[in-house]
């Protein structure tokens, strides 16, 4: 029989167990952190500020304490309630170093070393609990992951093994063992207090200068000419040189006020708490923290018994659409909604098959609160295009374990200008006008149910899609082809013919792509291919003073009018902020483009700097404007001359030039490039004409075999011809001189261009690594990226990119490595799903582009090629 207050965890599913606006959920409910702030910091009012945060959650205090700490002066947090309102109060608080993506574990990493240290400087009591962490295989696959993850955390700080089933029941007695193959252990790993965290955060902030304010609800924000805001409150108006949105689940309110929709939407996420289990009692040290993959729940010692949160399927989570339609509620802070066991059942019953002893446990809580998910469950931090001086630290799924690294990265970035390391993953610009609410709806569902599916490379997520951003070939090819998403877009991967599997098929080994790609790679090599290029980002900058503003913004000279260069912005640390090809269209007229993922990343770049420098410039983003196809391979040449009168010959039109022609009378910008490294030209064009134009070009190719390519044929040819891409060889963790860019950077040009002086000194002292050209034989697994590089037993380096090279037949990879293991002929290796494989640096690159082989053709060099 069940006793009050409490109900046996089997047979739940007999009955609902509602609970709202219950008491603090944790063991922490007698806030053993909470500290009452001076009364000073109570009625202190400022009317400037350097920076004002708006919100009081664990992030929002985490910017305020890193800014005060580094010597900020005038920051103000202001919450509309108290500190920790949202979904802070409420959170099951885990911390771990793991994380799938590379830059994100430098955030967990700073995040715990600061939890370590928090209570000691603060005074503050935080409740850090670092028992560790298990990750469970019960499948191969998984397995499989396991290894996956592994190759990518040798080089990193953090500490992680696998663990066979018996040390798995050593550290973790109450298991059932009879599925289990191994696990993935992160020592130090844990929980902590929320709401003890942000209290020990805020206390750190005072202490250092900051005003944490409230309650005070923001009401209005102004911008001004000068790009200072005016932030209203009812204590009164404060002017600010930027607000930071650190708002939560009100972080969407706080965008609307100036006309932003930012993409996040409120689920419910549901824990349950236990009494006391004695047989947890009687353990002589606290358990890890256990997350079962396969049955979609974490779990982990409360006390004297257990907590366990489970993540529902997409079908049977629950969305807080209301919210997203007509705000939340007013007052609403720390409320809860009502608990729904009939949606979490399965996961229960997982549970307590894995967990036997919680078949005879009581729930003494069960707590079901609001998380705001952005659509791909990361969160968004850093400036916002086109709004001056705006910030947002919001959509934190995971708030607790990246409060701490993300208050540290951003305090840096304000201070210093630019970011301390690359996390484009968290830009909140890899959004724009094609993020719908219904897209942002149906991923943030998909997020949220796949918390825990494998994740393998060139993963692919169909929810929400096709967004409106579809080119105008899309029709005609997405019955050919596996599409992939790029910015809101659809482009193909790769195309399939009758009689081969067309289904998405992700594997850690070589799957049903492999042939197909090695097929359009010879047709691009021996024949011709036409590839869509539309997700490119595109911009057209004009006026008097582009010259001058292109010239600070890029390393390279400015193209001559009708010629076309690779160009870098570089960051005021002489890193790679960026890519672009520049074409000077016209005098004083430019057409620049960068890759999908880098729109708005890049032109958020380019407008601060126009503004700031008071350049007298016009920048449009013309990116949904415009079409791209690309034509490349031998007889690109001889299909496209069919349908235009312009003499495409290789002495009239040069490479890298650029011209405005017609291809089958319809009106392009043809520029003379191919990232493929051949014979090529990408056609820019109205993107209503790209059917007309893909279907001239494709009639007029039949006699030379002309068929599609995708995006993976691509990079397989890129990388044999050595080309770099930015996001992997270089980025903001890179500078040009280690990345092999320095035919790309002039620093003999007059012009100071940002970053010189930094790569003049990093030039002077000499380079501790540089970026090789690896081949490595292995089996039916390819370098993707991120692997560890290894050398007498240590690893040195990392992988940035890699492939299957079709013409060498072995696998290819860009790799990181000491100087002093750089030269051509040095032997190391290459970790792979648990192996290391053989790898030997060659000479870049494996095969000469086009350009350079026509060149050494009329030189008479062909022996050379």
């Amino acid at each position: 029989m069940l006793r009050q207050g409490t109900r046996r965890l089997q047979g739940l599913g007999l009955l609902g167990f509602p609970l709202r606006g219950s008491p603090r959920p944790r063991s922490v409910c007698s806030r053993q952190g909470e500290e009452n702030p001076p009364s000073s910091a109570e009625s202190r009012w400022k009317d400037r500020a350097e920076t004002v945060i708006i919100g009081g959650g664990c992030v929002g205090v985490s910017l305020a304490y890193h800014l005060a700490k580094a010597g900020m002066k005038d920051v103000v947090l202001l919450e509309k309630s108290e500190l920790t309102a949202g979904s802070t109060w409420h959170a099951a608080g885990l911390t771990t170093y793991f994380h799938p993506g590379i830059n994100l574990k430098k955030i967990h990493y700073y995040s715990i070393k600061l939890y370590e240290k928090l209570e000691e400087e603060t005074g503050q009591v935080v409740g850090f609990h670092q028992p560790g962490s298990i990750r469970i295989a019960t499948t191969p696959v998984r397995v499989d992951e396991f290894k996956y993850q592994m190759t990518r955390t040798g080089w990193h700080a953090t500490e992680q093994y696998i663990i066979e089933p018996e040390k798995i029941q050593e550290m973790f007695p109450l298991l059932n063992m009879n599925k289990i193959l191994a696990g993935l252990y992160n020592p130090g790993d844990g929980h902590i207090d929320p709401y003890s965290l942000t209290m020990a955060l805020a206390a750190g902030a005072r202490k250092y200068g900051a005003l944490l304010k409230y309650p005070a609800p923001v009401t209005s924000l102004k911008p001004r000419s000068d790009g200072t805001w005016d932030v209203e409150t009812p204590h009164g108006s404060m002017r600010a040189n930027r607000i930071v949105n650190a708002a939560g689940f009100w972080a969407r309110e706080v965008g609307q006020m100036i006309g932003l929709e930012h993409p996040l939407i409120p689920v419910q996420h549901q824990y349950i708490i236990t009494s006391t289990i004695p047989e947890v009692k009687a353990l002589k040290q606290e358990l890890p923290v256990l997350r079962d993959l396969e049955g979609s729940f974490y779990l982990r010692q409360e006390r004297d018994g257990l907590l366990f949160g489970p993540y529902e399927s997409q079908e049977k989570m629950k969305v807080q659409d209301s919210w997203v339609t007509s705000g939340v509620p007013s007052g609403f802070g720390k409320e809860l909604f009502e608990s729904d066991l009939d949606r979490i059942m399965e996961h229960v019953e997982a549970a307590m098959d894995l967990v036997p002893v919680l078949k005879k446990a009581d729930i003494i809580n069960i707590v079901n609160g609001p998380i705001t998910y952005s659509p791909d469950i990361l969160p968004m931090v850093g400036p916002h295009q086109g709004v001056r001086n705006y910030w947002v630290a919001v959509g934190f799924g995971y708030g607790i374990i990246h409060a701490g690294g993300v208050g540290k990265y951003l305090s840096d970035w304000i201070l210093h200008g630019e970011p301390p390391f690359d996390l484009i993953e968290l830009d909140p610009n890899r959004y724009g006008k094609w993020t719908t609410t219904e897209y942002t709806e149906a991923k943030a569902r998909e997020s949220y149910g796949f918390n825990n599916i494998v994740g393998y490379p060139k993963e692919e997520r169909f929810a929400g899609r096709p967004t409106q951003r579809v080119s105008g070939l899309y029709k005609t090819l997405e019955s050919k082809c596996s599409m992939g998403f790029h910015a809101g877009w659809e482009q193909p991967h790769w195309f399939y013919k009758p009689g081969q599997d067309p289904g998405y098929r992700p594997s850690f080994h070589r799957t049903n792509w492999f042939e197909p790609v090695g097929s359009e790679y010879q047709q691009v090599m021996q024949r011709v291919g036409v590839i869509d290029l539309s997700p490119f980002g595109k911009f057209n900058i004009k006026g008097q003073d582009s010259i001058r503003l292109l010239d600070h913004l890029f390393a390279n000279v400015i193209p001559k009018v009708g010629f076309t260069n690779i160009s870098h912005m570089l960051t005021p640390k002489g890193r790679v902020y960026a890519e672009l090809t520049v074409s000077h269209q016209s005098p004083g007229e430019f057409l620049l483009v960068t890759g999908s993922g880098s729109e708005l990343h890049d032109l958020r770049w380019i407008e601060e700097e126009a503004i700031k420098g008071g350049y007298d410039v016009e920048i449009k983003n013309i990116t949904d404007e415009l079409g791209v196809l690309g034509v490349a391979g031998p007889y690109s040449r001889k299909v496209l001359q069919k349908l235009t009168s312009e003499d495409l010959s290789d002495n009239v039109f040069k490479f890298l030039q650029t011209k405005s022609l017609k291809v089958s009378n319809i009106p392009v910008t043809a520029i003379r490039i191919s990232y493929t490294g051949e014979l090529g030209w990408e056609l820019y064009h109205r993107r209503e004409d790209s059917a007309a134009l893909y279907d001239a070009i494709m009639n007029a190719g039949q006699e030379e075999g002309i068929d599609n390519f995708g995006t993976y044929a691509m990079n397989a040819l890129r990388l044999e011809k050595a080309f770099r891409a930015w996001g992997s060889e270089m980025n903001c963790d890179t500078n040009p001189l280690e990345a092999g860019l320095e035919s790309f950077v002039k620093l003999n040009k007059p012009a100071d261009f940002i970053g010189k002086q930094a790569l003049k000194q990093i030039k002077a002292k000499g380079l501790k690594r540089r970026l090789v050209c690896l081949t490595l034989a292995t089996d039916d697994v390819d370098p993707e990226g991120n692997e560890s590089i290894w050398y007498d037993g240590k690893v040195v380096g990392n992988t940035t990119s890699g492939s299957y090279s079709y013409c060498i037949q072995k696998s290819l990879a860009f790799a990181y490595v000491p100087v002093t293991l750089s030269k051509v002929g040095q032997q190391v290796e290459v970790e792979l799903l648990g192996k290391n494989y053989p790898a030997v640096v060659i000479q870049e690159p494996l095969v000469l582009p086009e350009p350079t082989r026509s060149r050494l053709q009329k030189k008479g060099g062909k022996d050379k090629i």
